[in-house]
């Protein structure tokens, strides 16, 4: 990967970290499920509204913690809302697969979108923590 590529990844995760987007509570919502990560005190509370049709019409996150983990749920809420869960599910298996360096098969992500500035953080196994934490509180608020 290039400088310029990397600088363009570096600047997407601090932005996103330092003024994360969709922060709050949703208002309604019918889904929500909490994330920690002990090794690094990251703590989120993830809440949705998912309609009749299976659209998620509003997805926020309240929380504290790294860089890395904001951005990532910053990230994610932008490019989960409005979507179907069976898309929502494919983004979250090929964003899961990014970060921990299986990129070879993704069916929804490629190198234009903002989540690829994660990918980086597959060299550090406890970073993908960090990086997965709200991907995986959307899985259980599916579940709940």
């Amino acid at each position: 990967m290039n400088d310029l590529i990397n600088d363009l990844y570096q600047e997407i995760i601090l932005d996103h970290g330092r003024e994360p987007r969709n922060f709050g509570e949703c208002d309604p919502h019918n889904k929500s499920a909490d994330g920690h990560n002990p090794l690094c005190g990251d703590n989120l509370k993830l809440t949705f509204l998912l309609n009749d049709q299976n659209i998620i019409e509003d997805i926020k996150f309240t929380g504290e913690g790294c860089a890395i983990s904001l951005a990532s749920a910053s990230l994610m809420t932008e490019k989960l809302k409005g979507k179907k869960i069976e898309v929502a599910e494919e983004i979250f298996k090929d964003f899961t697969n990014l970060v921990s360096g299986s990129d070879e098969d993704l069916k929804v992500l490629n190198e234009e979108d903002s989540l690829y500035a994660l990918k980086g953080v597959g060299g550090f196994p406890m970073r993908v923590k960090c990086a997965t934490m709200a991907w995986h509180a959307f899985k259980q608020a599916l579940k709940d």
